[in-house]
């Protein structure tokens, strides 16, 4: 996973990267997730937030430098892609990647563990019989546990890690 010390790398996502700005959460990396507006919204969001801006709209990254806004392409087709390309680019640019523990992937919120006990009733039976660590959010109340898809949450870390 990456790495705790220092302070937090922050990133904005706009509109077309929600599946990513997902799993950087999960990563332990603070993600907001722009769903709607302008391109001078993300970029006044990002300028008072202290955050980089993740796209794959050139014209966004265009307008983003001329206001003196971190700004990354990111072209590639799949999550995966995407990663490699955000690792090359903030190594590059000279952007640290620092995350923290894994958040909320819904809405960033910070994760409590939780006793097998606790999640009866709240997450599918199976699910329970099968695993041992889970996790609500503080915020919103999402279940979480180490799936599948944690499998796949570590690969991206693998390539967020290898620059």
């Amino acid at each position: 996973m990456p790495s705790s010390s220092g302070a937090k790398t922050r990133f904005i996502a706009d509109a077309m990267l929600g599946s990513l700005a997902r799993k950087l959460r999960a990563l332990g990396f603070d993600t907001s997730y722009y769903k709607s507006g302008d391109d001078s919204g993300i970029i006044g969001l990002a300028a008072d937030e202290g955050r980089v801006i993740l796209t794959s709209d050139r014209s966004l990254v265009s307008r983003a430098s001329t206001r003196n806004v971190k700004a990354i392409l990111l072209a590639g087709k799949s999550d995966g892609e995407r990663v490699s390309i955000m690792a090359r680019a903030t190594s590059s640019m000279g952007i640290p990647l620092v995350g923290g523990a894994p958040l909320c992937s819904l809405c960033g919120g910070a994760l409590e563990p939780l006793k097998k006990a606790d999640v009866s009733g709240h997450v599918p039976a199976s699910v329970e019989a099968r695993h041992r660590l889970f996790f609500r959010c503080r915020s919103c109340g999402q279940y979480y546990w180490r799936g599948s898809h944690w499998k796949k949450l570590r690969s991206l870390a693998r390539r967020l890690q290898a620059k």
